[in-house]
């Protein structure tokens, strides 16, 4: 920092542009900003070796000055062997995890949280966590870290509590939303994970969306798209699933020049913002997915903007 002499006339104004507006107003379209790129992650990345976070890094590519898998957040798989425990502490407001297998405990303050495979649990940040394993444990891990450090905080406050939904929990409300009279005629048959610290947005943290998803056997599940990212884990898929992804539909709401994404249990992978996406099953075995997105943040600014083909 500056000291308060030397500062002129001239060091106010020496950080001062000016852009006519019609060259600076889309930095994305000239370029300026990357587009989020298309990205998949696999399970081989955590199935051996020792007690580790592996970030999903993007960073280069999003020409972050901090590890990120999209613009305001940073997707892990985390592995902790049985018997062995793992410290967190980034500077975030909102953490969710998944539990791809294993068992053990969470710690954060005063709270222990014990998970099982297929729980989720969310946490605030502001303070440091451990993670204990029973038995040899996978997580799949979100937090808005990038955003944190993008606005320059250095601290934050902590806006919920850690938060748990257990595994059996969360596959009977899923189970539920899929026997619904009218659920085949829904675009998705999925259920938010919420909390009631964010009424107004529904979602899982005042930042963080989590969808658990199913998509059952020889489903189509029609393009939509949103300006949040998604973060996508395959909880498990059979052969045959796959998501399309393109900036563009057609007048049948057909998604124009996709990128096709097959689905391996245990993967993640990017879907940009704004990119229309649709999920097929041709097997016959249902699927199950997490989207996990900053649509808590988007849709407390009302940007979100959801839209669906007919």
């Amino acid at each position: 920092m500056l000291d308060k002499t030397t500062i002129t006339p001239e060091t106010l104004t020496e950080n001062a542009e000016y852009f006519e507006y019609t060259k600076a107003a889309d930095p994305i379209g000239s370029g300026v900003i990357s587009l989020v790129p298309y990205h998949s992650f696999f399970p081989e990345l955590y199935a051996e070796g020792e007690s580790r976070v592996i970030p999903l890094d993007l960073s280069q590519e999003l020409a972050s000055a901090v590890p990120a898998t999209g613009p305001g957040l940073l997707a892990n798989f985390v592995k902790v062997n049985a018997k062995d425990s793992i410290k967190l502490a980034p500077l975030a407001t909102s953490q969710i995890f998944y539990a791809i297998k294993g068992t053990g405990t969470v710690t954060q303050g005063r709270y222990n949280v014990p998970f099982t495979q297929g729980a989720f649990f969310a946490l605030p940040g502001g303070e440091e966590l451990t993670i204990e394993a029973d038995s040899d444990t996978a997580l799949y891990y979100v937090n808005d870290a990038p955003l944190l450090n993008y606005l320059g905080a250095t601290s934050v406050s902590p806006r919920f509590t850690p938060t748990l939904y257990p595994a059996a929990t969360a596959d009977a409300e899923l189970m539920k939303a899929a026997n619904e009279k009218d659920a085949a005629n829904r675009n998705r048959i999925s259920i938010l994970l919420a909390n009631s610290n964010f009424p107004k947005t529904r979602t899982v943290t005042h930042v963080l969306w989590a969808m658990y998803g199913l998509l059952p056997a020889g489903a189509v599940q029609k393009a939509h798209r949103h300006q949040s990212i998604a973060l996508d884990f395959i909880v498990d898929a059979p052969e045959g699933c796959y998501t399309l992804v393109g900036k563009h539909v057609d007048e049948n709401g057909q998604i124009i020049d996709p990128v096709r994404v097959d689905w391996v249990s245990g993967m993640a992978f990017v879907t940009p913002p704004g990119y229309w996406h649709a999920h097929f099953n041709e097997s016959d075995t249902p699927a199950r997915l997490l989207p996990i997105q900053d649509a808590g943040l988007q849709t407390w600014l009302r940007a979100l903007d959801i839209r669906f083909t007919r």
